[in-house]
């Protein structure tokens, strides 16, 4: 009863402040104040247990309305334990359920002490909250919260505030305001998708980088000219990378075509966008070898869920050499059971039935029977953590092999799923199979493709190879 009766000292009796008056200033003033209190003693005002307590009878005297705050404000805390329900609902284990509820608790006493109203939170006020100087009334043994970083106080309002709209505690239109998007950039997003037949992560690639040069060009693409379409490519930071640079000429290009298409701009405009010089088959594919390939797939740990997802996913990319998006993609109703088929969907939104292999499909049975979730999800691979949604992005994959490497020990061989691959092609052309042959396994649109295989054929280099001049002079 110490800190509720120093703050009565305090706010009653010493400095004649109101308690309808009392909030959060109040209590710093009183945390700060040079203390001449009967029976207190300075000592206190620097214990934080001291203080969280009186913060603590602050939130006691409003709940019994002796300290009047906003209806909308009082009325949330039921929400808490629902959304308690929800984290366990989802299957989220009980260190990460409290982990969530706690930030949830911890937003929604910010919003209190900072007599905000819950339909007034949006993207500004979640930023204010992450930076705090937290005072907020919660208790802990240390009488402060964790310092959970920046970043976790982020989501973790934002998904309470995503749980408290689906509650319909907080109207959604007034919450929110959704950006509008460009006109044309809505229909450059059109045009890849039904005319390109883009997938959505390309497609996101290429709205991000239109966004970059976008305000250059200017508003009305009847007034675009050769001149600023060339400084777009050209005039560019020294720090971006032929990749970077050649990317910006790419969705140029097809940005200028999407409207030219509809008349928006005049067609020859395409022809001004410099080329950016690329040197084809200049380089070697990276791969690893047979024995390293079966060594990865032999160190995945088939006791988990997270080793049969991963030795599944390794699997499919050693056996069909598959790209990480084709495998991201992936519906339980893509694979045939009875004929030993697998749907892929790849690049182009074009679709091609191919063999399943024993391992690889023995593999993806042992997942979907022991380390899947058991989710209303069509994708087949998932993340482990709850909720078990489906991975989100390529790079995903990529991460799920380089864990794969560091755990089994593997060392000195290529990164990335993409290593896969190239591995494939390149075994069977030493194993005789064709040029053509690997196109056709590869689902190469060009034989040019997989003409960089050919560096890596020994013996018909061997064959065509030249003999050395011996002493003739170059």
């Amino acid at each position: 009863m110490e800190a509720p009766l120093a703050i009565s000292c305090f706010g009653l009796t010493k400095s004649r402040i109101p308690l309808s008056s009392v909030e959060v200033a109040i209590i710093r003033r009183f945390a700060e104040h040079r203390c001449r209190c009967p029976r207190y003693s300075p000592k206190q005002l620097r214990d934080p247990v001291y203080i969280n307590r009186a913060s603590r009878f602050i939130r006691f005297l409003e709940d019994r309305r002796d300290i009047p705050v906003g209806d909308d404000i009082k009325d949330i805390s039921p929400y808490l334990s629902l959304y308690a329900d929800r984290l366990a609902a989802l299957g989220y284990r009980s260190s990460t359920q409290r982990l969530h509820l706690s930030a949830a608790e911890h937003f929604a006493a910010w919003i209190r002490v900072s007599r905000l109203q819950w339909r007034d939170v949006d993207g500004a006020v979640i930023e204010r909250f992450v930076q705090h100087d937290c005072h907020c009334a919660l208790w802990r043994k240390s009488a402060k919260l964790a310092e959970s970083g920046s970043e976790k106080r982020r989501r973790g309002a934002h998904r309470f505030l995503v749980f408290l709209k689906e509650q319909d505690v907080i109207p959604t239109a007034e919450t929110v305001t959704a950006p509008v998007e460009d006109s044309r950039v809505g229909t450059f997003r059109a045009w890849l998708k039904r005319h390109c037949g883009a997938t959505g992560e390309t497609i996101d690639r290429y709205l991000h980088e239109v966004s970059r040069w976008l305000p250059v060009l200017g508003t009305d693409p009847a007034t675009y000219d050769a001149a600023a379409i060339r400084n777009v490519v050209l005039r560019q930071a020294p720090s971006r990378s032929r990749a970077s640079v050649r990317m910006t000429a790419t969705v140029l290009r097809s940005y200028l075509r999407a409207l030219a298409a509809r008349n928006e701009c005049r067609p020859e405009l395409c022809h001004a966008v410099p080329s950016v010089p690329q040197r084809r088959l200049a380089s070697l594919p990276r791969y690893a070898n047979a024995a390293t390939i079966e060594q990865i797939i032999a160190s995945c740990d088939t006791t988990t869920p997270a080793g049969l997802r991963d030795r599944a996913i390794i699997l499919l990319l050693a056996r069909l050499g598959l790209r990480a998006g084709d495998i991201r993609r992936l519906r339980l109703t893509d694979i045939d059971w009875t004929n030993a088929l697998l749907t892929v969907h790849g690049k182009g939104r074009q679709s091609v039935s191919l063999p399943l292999p024993q391992d690889a499909g023995d593999a993806m049975l042992a997942y979907i029977e022991r380390g899947r979730p058991v989710v209303a999800e069509e994708r087949v691979f998932l993340r482990v953590p709850a909720p078990f949604t489906p991975l989100a992005s390529s790079s995903e994959i990529a991460g799920i092999v380089s864990r794969v490497l560091a755990r089994g020990g593997i060392e000195g061989v290529p990164t990335g799923a993409h290593m896969f691959r190239h591995s494939l092609a390149t075994a069977m052309l030493r194993t005789g199979a064709s040029l053509e042959s690997v196109g056709t396994v590869q689902r190469h649109r060009s034989p040019g493709t997989t003409a960089i295989y050919a560096k890596v054929d020994v013996a018909m280099l061997m064959k065509v190879a030249q003999p050395w001049p011996g002493d003739v002079l170059c």
